[in-house]
């Protein structure tokens, strides 16, 4: 990533940062949750994180518009309102690869080991 690249992320998270304030205070707060949360299982680099939280901040700015409320939008589970809002933002095929790679080797190891966990059990 070059620095002009870094440099412009870093405004457009500002852009968003100024956005949120704008929100009244309980749909603030629940945004504050999700990025938390967004931070540890969205996407990894800043592009998709950044249009992610684009994608949200405007989600709830027309929640506010229409008068819908803070239920209405996250639903009875905020964890699935995240995890279904991450998974329309592609993880970097790094990550990708390696959970792969984790499924089949441990698919490997269970298929040569059988039920019981292999030897000495």
């Amino acid at each position: 990533m070059s620095i002009r690249q870094m440099i412009e992320q870093k405004k457009r998270f500002r852009r968003y940062e100024a956005r949120k304030k704008q929100l009244p205070a309980t749909y603030r707060e629940a945004l504050d949750a999700i990025q938390r949360y967004t931070y540890y299982n969205a996407p990894a680099d800043g592009e998709n994180l950044l249009r992610l939280l684009d994608d949200l901040i405007g989600l709830f700015e027309e929640a506010v518009a229409n008068g819908t409320s803070l239920q209405d939008v996250i639903g009875d589970d905020p964890v699935e309102f995240a995890e279904g809002f991450i998974r329309n933002y592609p993880q970097p095929a790094w990550i990708a690869k390696q959970r792969e790679r984790l499924t089949r080797s441990l698919k490997n190891v269970t298929e040569e080991n059988g039920p019981t966990g292999g030897e000495g059990h």
